[in-house]
C-alpha cells in the first residue's frame, strides 16, 4: 500500500457529480507538501473551495501561538457577547456558565466545533491575524473571510472560510513536526485535534483508538487519528493525521451543488471514507 493507492482512491470519485480534492504527507519523510522531500500526493489539491469549519484549525493555531508566546494567557477570561452567539454546531450557547477562559474557548471549538466559542476567539484575535498567520507559513489559499453567522445575506462574504486542502494538510503536517511557530504551540494544536468528536469522515472506517494517552507517540498494533472537520451546505472537509507505523497528514475536501440531492451527498461521505481507509493503510505500512 502506498500513498498512489490514496491517489487512486480519490480519482474513483471521478464519475461522481462533486469535486473531490486530497492531499497527504508522510510527515516523516522529510517535506510537508507535494513540493517537499517526503513522500506525498495531490489529487485536485490546488483547488480553492469551501472548507467549512476545517478552517478553524487556523484561528486555533493563531490562538496556540499567541499561548505559546505570552500574548494570552490560558485562563484569561473571555466575554461572550451576544454578537457571538450563534447556532449550529457547539454547546455554548445552550449552556449557562457564565465565564469562559481562553483555553475554555479552544476546546469547544476543537472537540465540538463551537461557533459562538470560535466566533469569540476570532474577536479576541482578530480575522487579519489569521491572514497573518497563514501567509507567514506558506498556506497562501487558506483564509478566514468572517465569523461564523446563522444567515449570509447581501454586504457579508459568502462562504465562512476557503482554501485548498494542500494547505490544510500543510498546516497539520507543521504542527506534527512541531513547526507551527514552535513545538509547544504545535503540541497544544494537536492536543486540542485530539479532542475532536466528530470521526464520521476519515476516521469513520478506520480501526483506531479516539482516546489512547500518549499521542501522538504510536500505539504498537494501533492507529491513532487527530482532525478537524467541517460541514456545511454542499461541503464536507476532512484534516489531520493519522499515527501509525508512520504519521501520515492529510485533507480530503468534498463540494457538491446540493440541487442534485441527497444521494450525492452520500456519495461525497462515502469517498472520503474511502480515501480515509487508503490512507489507513499507508500509515499501518512499516517505515
Amino acid at each position: 500500500m502506498s500513498l498512489a493507492q490514496v491517489a487512486a482512491a480519490a480519482r474513483s470519485s471521478a464519475a461522481l457529480p462533486l469535486t473531490l480534492s486530497v492531499a497527504a504527507v508522510d510527515v516523516d519523510g522529510g517535506g510537508v507538501d507535494a513540493d517537499g522531500g517526503g513522500e506525498s500526493v495531490g489529487v485536485d489539491d490546488m483547488v480553492v473551495l469551501p472548507v467549512a469549519s476545517a478552517s478553524k484549525l487556523l484561528l486555533l493555531a493563531e490562538v496556540a501561538r499567541r499561548l505559546d508566546g505570552g500574548e494570552l494567557a490560558p485562563e484569561e477570561p473571555v466575554e461572550v457577547r451576544p454578537e457571538d452567539v450563534t447556532g449550529g454546531t457547539g454547546l455554548l450557547a445552550r449552556l449557562s456558565r457564565p465565564g469562559w477562559t481562553v483555553e475554555d474557548l479552544a476546546w469547544l471549538t476543537a472537540a465540538v466545533s463551537d461557533n459562538t466559542a470560535t466566533n469569540a476567539l476570532l474577536r479576541l484575535v482578530g480575522l487579519p491575524a489569521t491572514v497573518r498567520l497563514a501567509r507567514d507559513l506558506g498556506l497562501e489559499h487558506l483564509t478566514l473571510h468572517d465569523r461564523v453567522r446563522d444567515e449570509r445575506g447581501p454586504g457579508v462574504p459568502p462562504v465562512f472560510a476557503t482554501g485548498t486542502a494542500r494547505d490544510l494538510a500543510r498546516l497539520v503536517a507543521l504542527a506534527v513536526r512541531g513547526e507551527l511557530a514552535s513545538p509547544t504551540a504545535s503540541a497544544r494544536l494537536l492536543g486540542w485535534m485530539r479532542a475532536n468528536t466528530d470521526h464520521g469522515l476519515v476516521p469513520a472506517l478506520i480501526d483506531h483508538d479516539p482516546y489512547a494517552p500518549g499521542f501522538p507517540e504510536p500505539l504498537p498494533g494501533r492507529l491513532l487519528v487527530a482532525n478537524k472537520t467541517g460541514t456545511d451546505t454542499g461541503v464536507r472537509a476532512d484534516a489531520g493525521v493519522i499515527v501509525g507505523a508512520r504519521r501520515v497528514a492529510y485533507a480530503v475536501i468534498a463540494h457538491w451543488d446540493v440541487a442534485l440531492g441527497p444521494s450525492t451527498e452520500r456519495a461525497a461521505v462515502h469517498a472520503i471514507r474511502e480515501v480515509g481507509r487508503a490512507l489507513a493503510a499507508w500509515a499501518q505500512r512499516a517505515a
